[in-house]
Parts: C-alpha cells; sequence; structure tokens
C-alpha cells in the first residue's frame, strides 16, 4: 500500500500518542512518534513529515516556542497545535505564529484523519504547482512516435517495466534519441492510476552542474553544513519521494559520488550532507547515457558495480538513421505541433519529394534535430506544403548528390552469378534503408508499387 503521507506526533501523554499513532498507521500515513520534546527539530528535519501534530503543553518546552522554531528555521512541513484549551486566544496565538490548524483534546479520531488529510493534499497541490511552473519544456515532447518494429518493442519493454515497478532503469543512446522521452513514459505507465496522489519527476544534469553543487543538488544539505548552506535544503531524492528521479548523463558523474548513488539505490536510503540520519527514498531512478558505460568501465571512469546494478534493467534507444521507417511520421507530428504552436495553420503538410530528402538524411543529432528542422521551417515560411526548397542546405544537398551520382553497375564474376539473388538483395537493401516502406523502397529501385509487391512476394521477404 502506498502511503498516504508522513506524520510526525508530539505528545506527553502516551495514551493519546498510542491512541493517534494507530489510528493515522491503519488510514495509509507513516507515523513518527514522539513523547520526548529534547533535541525533536532534529528528528522532525530527519523524518520530513508532511504534517506535525505538537501538544501545546511539553515538560519542560511550550509547543508554541518549538513551533516557532519550526517557522523560523524554514522547516518545509505544516503544524497542527494538539491543545486542552478550548479558548479562542490560544487558537489566535498558535495561528499568528503559523500553525496551519489546532485540534482541542478530547480528539474525535474522524476529525484528526480530515485535518491531516486535508493539509497534506493542500501541500501536494502546492509541490505540483510548483513543479508544473518549473518545467518549462513542451508536453508534447514527451510522446514517443514511432511505428517500426524496434519501437514497438521498447514500447513493450516500458510497459513491462512499469507494470513491475523497477526501481531504476538505464536508458542509453546517441544524444537526441528521447531517452527522457522514455523515461517520461515508464514514469507516466507508473502513475496512471494513481490520480489521488501527485508523483513528480525530477531531473539533474551530471555534466552540467559544478562538481561541487551536484551532491548538494542530489541528497540536499542541513544548515550550516558548509560555508554558503545558511538554510536547510532538500535535494531531488528527497523532493522526488514517490516518483522519479532522472540523472542524465550518468557517464559524467565523479566516481566517489556512483560510490555514494549506488548506496542510495541498493539501501534505497540517504543522508542530506551535514546530516545524521539516514533518510529512505520511495522513487524509480532513472538513469541516462550517451556514453558507451563497459568502455568507461574498462577506462576506470565508472564504477563496475554501479554499471552492473543499473544495467539489470536498461533500454537502448537506436539513432534515427536506423528507424527510417519512422521520419516521416515524426516530421508530420513535429510539422502539426509547432504549426499550432506558433499559430501558423497554413502549413498542413510534408511534399512527397521532402519527405525522402528527410528520410535520406543521416540526422546526426537524431530526433531531436528532425524537431529543430521543421520548428525553423514553420516560424519563418507561410507556404501550405513543406517543399525541399525550405529544407537545409545540408539536406537539399541531398538531391544535388544524387542526380550526379554516376549509375550503378554490376562485374559478373568468372564463376557466374544467380540473377533472382541480385534482385532479391537489391529488394531488401532498398526496404532496408527507407525503413520497410514499400512505395519509397519502389521509387528508389525505378519500379512501380504494384511490380515491387510482386517481387517482395516472390522472395518471400513479407
Amino acid at each position: 500500500m502506498k502511503s498516504k503521507g508522513k506524520v510526525f506526533l508530539l505528545d506527553d501523554d502516551e495514551l493519546i500518542v498510542t491512541m493517534l499513532e494507530r489510528a493515522l498507521r491503519g488510514d495509509g500515513y507513516d507515523v513518527c512518534a514522539e513523547s520526548n520534546p529534547e533535541d525533536v527539530l532534529d528528528r522532525i528535519r530527519a523524518f520530513s513529515p508532511d504534517v506535525v501534530l505538537l501538544d501545546i503543553k511539553l515538560p519542560g518546552r511550550d509547543g508554541i516556542d518549538i513551533l516557532g522554531e519550526i517557522v523560523g528555521q524554514g522547516i518545509p512541513t505544516q503544524v497542527v497545535m494538539l491543545t486542552s484549551d478550548d479558548t479562542a486566544e490560544t487558537a489566535v496565538k498558535a495561528m499568528k505564529v503559523g500553525a496551519a490548524d489546532y485540534l482541542t483534546k478530547p480528539f474525535n479520531l474522524d476529525e484528526v484523519k480530515i485535518v491531516v488529510g486535508r493539509l497534506i493534499e493542500r501541500g501536494h497541490l502546492k509541490n505540483e504547482v510548483e513543479y508544473l511552473r518549473k518545467i518549462s519544456s513542451d508536453l508534447t515532447s514527451h510522446v514517443i512516435i514511432g511505428k517500426t518494429s524496434g519501437v514497438h518493442k521498447l514500447k513493450e519493454k516500458c510497459g513491462k517495466f512499469a507494470a513491475a515497478g523497477v526501481p531504476m532503469v538505464l536508458i542509453t543512446g546517441e544524444s537526441g534519441t528521447g531517452k527522457e522521452v522514455f523515461a517520461r513514459h515508464i514514469h507516466q505507465l507508473m502513475h496512471q492510476g494513481d490520480s489521488a496522489v501527485f508523483a513528480p519527476f525530477l531531473g539533474i544534469n551530471c555534466a552540467a552542474l559544478p562538481e561541487q553543487l551536484i551532491e548538494s543538488e542530489l541528497f540536499g544539505h542541513e544548515k550550516g553544513a558548509f560555508t554558503d548552506a545558511k538554510a536547510e535544503k532538500k535535494g531531488i531524492f528527497e523532493m522526488g519521494h514517490g516518483g522519479s528521479i532522472l540523472l542524465d548523463e550518468i557517464g559524467e558523474m565523479r566516481l566517489d559520488l556512483q560510490a555514494k548513488l549506488l548506496r542510495v539505490i541498493e539501501e534505497r536510503m540517504f543522508r542530506r550532507i551535514g546530516g545524521r540520519q539516514d533518510i529512505p527514498i520511495d522513487a524509480t531512478v532513472f538513469a541516462t547515457t550517451n556514453r558507451n558505460l563497459e568502455e568507461a568501465v574498462e577506462k576506470g571512469e565508472f564504477r563496475v558495480d554501479l554499471y552492473y546494478r543499473l544495467n539489470a534493467f536498461s533500454l537502448h534507444l537506436p539513432p534515427l538513421r536506423e528507424r527510417k521507417g519512422d521520419i516521416p511520421l515524426l516530421a508530420r507530428h513535429f510539422l502539426q505541433d509547432y504549426s499550432e504552436k506558433y499559430r501558423k495553420m497554413s502549413l498542413k503538410e510534408i511534399s512527397t519529394e521532402a519527405e525522402e530528402l528527410l528520410v535520406a538524411y543521416r540526422w546526426p543529432g537524431n530526433i531531436r534535430e528532425l524537431r529543430n528542422v521543421i520548428e525553423r521551417i514553420v516560424v519563418l515560411e507561410n507556404d501550405e506544403i513543406v517543399r525541399p526548397e525550405l529544407l537545409p542546405a545540408e539536406i537539399l544537398h541531398l538531391k544535388e548528390r544524387a542526380s550526379t551520382k554516376p549509375s550503378p553497375g554490376l562485374t559478373i564474376p568468372d564463376t557466374g552469378l544467380s540473377l533472382e539473388e541480385v534482385e532479391k538483395n537489391l529488394i531488401i537493401q532498398a526496404l532496408e534503408r527507407v525503413g520497410q516502406n514499400k512505395t519509397q523502397a519502389a521509387k528508389l529501385l525505378g519500379m512501380s508499387y504494384d511490380s515491387l509487391r510482386y517481387q517482395v512476394k516472390k522472395f518471400g521477404l513479407e
């Protein structure tokens, strides 16, 4: 059962503590119950609760003072004061200091559950709003587009990973092949039926941040842990609780951090920098890289134990040049997407000649490069059809090279050859070059579509 949230309970009445702890645990919450107010702030920080239930009268301490310290030190939680004094003055004082609510003893357990549930839902909504504001990328860029057998197999694998709830996935492939898209796809599959709880997806680029900042971004830090640590900070492992964490370009992570990451993955626990308490995590870890990690292991640049741990569940994304059959589909998708985004609905289709050039190009920047090409055309052009002359020079030059290329010739060996085998091999090459698209393969071979279909059937190439 997935936890509804974390509740920290502090009351010196053991009967009340036992009663509330049993009721909240039974309702699906993680509960840390305490009766001793000594060093309570350290314990609250370590537990990272969504809600604190705090008695207003404690032995040797005033609950209002503790509330003030929680608020003053910026500990990210919501506090509900527990009091046997039902006067308005006490309630007003607590709310002014920063309490989210208060409950009067003796408790109605249903009321306690309602208050705790409402505050946790409010916290989730706040986190969701902040998260959505933080994301600037277009949601449509996270849709997996493709009909080739390779993409179909990858989607099947994603579904199996999501159904099993695997703890981590390694996604490899050249830059621009859509590694984050597949990570988000698995994340969405994992949480699509969990609408009651917001599941964050947070990421960090291990190559983009300075080395001295990566550890703090991953694990967070305590106030005063180092010179510039002027306040407590949560890292993405803590903020991603209940969701997913993306470690982009993990192949660039320094070795000492790789050792700490391995511990986190295996033990599902971590510590903030300067912290003394282990904090549990409940998140799927996605690691992506365009490096060959096996070679990095051989060079001593990547830990072998971390590599084998990550590689237990892996996806390798093929470059776009190996899935040419998906290029027209992707190009039309981006054309529609950017036409709507930039309100340029005049661009409606891609000409056959332009599509053939797109398919023939090798796309060193993969899907990202194709997306950028289509976006540029949409922004700069006003024609109704994307014609060859609208394509970038490096793609348009393919047409010029093709027109000047000498016609191919065959030399018959002394031992002779089989004409049928030559025909069969040429058809196979043409189909592979255009991603099994028979229309385009027929054009490459200078024959009609029906003739190609006959030959494909004749040679058993269906």
